[in-house]
């Protein structure tokens, strides 16, 4: 048997691609064991391969020379009857791969592909090589799109080879639906490529997305041929952060081109690089390896952007008198605590973390395909109330005090440009605009852990959705009694003295109709 870095080093492939090859089942699991006498190697354990492994990937480097994608290779494998049975041991005796592909995020979609490709993690690069691919760098078409199929990036290989050559993507984030984009560009343009587009985008997005859905997103109206493939490929559902999709279209002069397109997910979108059939991936797939990497520098490079948003603002209730109270180590493990139970709520609601100074929170909501943005930063706020008064009793218990913690919210929604804010180890998203500011106004009013939104939000519900939702305002009658009257609205100045010092920052949103959001039934 050969050990793993004998099998590299005799087929003059990366660790990465040997990861590869293993996890679509062009290769065998490795019999893990500890060094046979004589290893050059320090591990404690090692892969170990049948030595009939070396003809295998010599028959794989042929084909994917002759420009086979890795789906038509693993067919061709069958049709040439190379076996590559397993080690003969039990399979008590085998230890699991030391490879793991990296978990989704909770706020990303699950991918969809015809092949499924894992992410593999070594624990140290055998690559020599010291010059690393980065995305700068990246030769061939590569754009990312968000969870609606809308361009968030591009490079200029990609506008120039798929995307129709425009001069510039317009602000409005709308506009730039990546498949509207493909249809116009050069290869897009005949029927045949079109079908193979449609299919190409179905499956991208047939883990998170209904047909319906789907056929929504990409044409923006009902399509037939669209509905019938998406039916046909209900079955494709493959599970992964890293995919490998076969594309094959026609070049003007009829001839095929084939790309294996790999499409790399994130909770910020799909990153998608069309790497021509005959070309090594190695390189590519080291790339696609360093996700964090990867993520941070294409943020860095997203261009501001219109787009509509819901805006969440949360606030601890007297903070300066909590952290007073409290040694300081105490005050960071409760904010710290807040934060931990928080986080999971809003990846739950596809919320995207902004720019806050302080201990509050901000996080904006942004359309998706396939439920209300609106109402997710509803059922988020419900969510938290809750969750933030079992903090509460935790602490009271604790402690052995009296105070109650609160998390003071407010929402609102607007159309407002979206950017980045990065150093050299942190992006942060940020919206600039009414929008958050008032936000964050409204928040500053709310008392007792309340969730306060604006008129203007609950008006883009549809009808449905807003009957989910109990609000109104709590008012007093001539007796002095509270009265509370639903499905209402009010103004900041009827709810509020603005001539106190406490409220005179109020003042900007004194005119701004709102409402209190008592409960959202999901």
């Amino acid at each position: 048997m050969l050990a793993s870095y004998e099998v590299m080093q005799a087929a003059n492939i990366s660790r990465a691609t040997l990861n590869n090859y293993i996890s679509q089942g062009l290769l065998p699991r490795p019999l893990v064991k500890n060094p046979e006498p004589g290893a050059s190697t320090q591990a404690r354990q090692i892969g170990y391969f049948p030595d009939e492994v070396l003809a295998r990937l010599e028959r794989i480097r042929q084909l994917k020379k002759e420009g086979y994608a890795m789906a038509e290779i693993a067919r061709q494998l069958e049709l040439d009857g190379l076996q590559m049975p397993e080690a003969q041991v039990p399979k008590t005796a085998r230890a699991p791969l030391t490879i793991a592909t990296t978990p989704a995020p909770e706020s990303a979609a699950q991918p969809v592909a015809a092949e499924k490709m894992g992410a593999p993690q070594p624990a140290a690069p055998a690559r020599s090589d010291p010059l690393r691919l980065t995305i700068d760098y990246i030769s061939f078409p590569a754009y990312m799109v968000n969870y609606n199929f809308e361009i968030t990036w591009h490079n200029e290989a990609a506008r120039t080879e798929l995307l129709g050559e425009f001069d510039r993507l317009p602000a409005d984030i709308k506009e730039r639906n990546a498949l509207a984009y493909l249809l116009k560009g050069r290869l897009g343009r005949s029927n045949a490529n079109r079908e193979e587009l449609l299919q190409f985008y179905l499956l991208l997005g047939k883990g998170r997305l209904s047909c319906k859905n789907l056929t929504d997103v990409l044409t923006g109206q009902a399509d037939t041929l669209v509905m019938q493939t998406g039916e046909s490929l209900a079955e494709a559902r493959p599970s992964g952060t890293l995919m490998q999709l076969p594309l094959a279209l026609r070049l003007e002069n009829g001839e095929a081109a084939r790309y294996n397109v790999y499409a790399s997910y994130y909770r910020e979108g799909i990153l998608l690089v069309y790497q021509p059939g005959h070309a090594d991936s190695d390189s590519l797939l080291g790339l696609l390896e360093r996700r964090d990497e990867v993520i941070r520098n294409l943020l860095k490079k997203r261009l501001p952007v219109l787009t509509d948003v819901a805006v969440l603002v949360a606030d601890l209730q007297n903070s300066v008198r909590i952290c007073t109270e409290l040694p300081p180590e105490e005050y960071f493990e409760l904010i710290n605590h807040i934060w931990s139970t928080m986080e999971p709520i809003f990846r739950k609601y596809y919320g995207t973390h902004g720019k806050h100074v302080g201990d509050g929170m901000v996080y904006y909501f942004f359309p998706q395909p396939d439920c209300n943005y609106i109402f997710n930063a509803l059922v988020c706020a419900q969510e938290m109330k809750a969750a933030m008064r079992r903090i509460s009793k935790e602490w009271q218990l604790r402690k052995n005090w009296l105070n109650e913690l609160y998390l003071n919210t407010g929402l609102n929604e607007g159309q407002e440009w979206l950017g980045i804010f990065h150093i050299e180890t942190k992006v942060e998203f940020t919206v600039l605009g009414d929008t958050i500011n008032r936000t964050a106004r409204l928040s500053d009013f709310a008392r007792g852990g309340a969730i306060w939104a604006t008129k203007n939000l609950l008006g883009k519900l549809p009808a449905e959705e807003r009957q989910r939702v109990q609000f109104g305002i709590r008012r007093q009658d001539a007796d002095g009694r509270e009265v509370f009257v639903g499905a209402s609205y009010s103004r900041i100045t009827e709810l509020a003295n603005l001539d106190t010092p406490r409220n005179e920052k109020l003042s900007d949103i004194a005119a701004l109709p709102v409402t209190e959001i008592v409960e959202v039934r999901v």
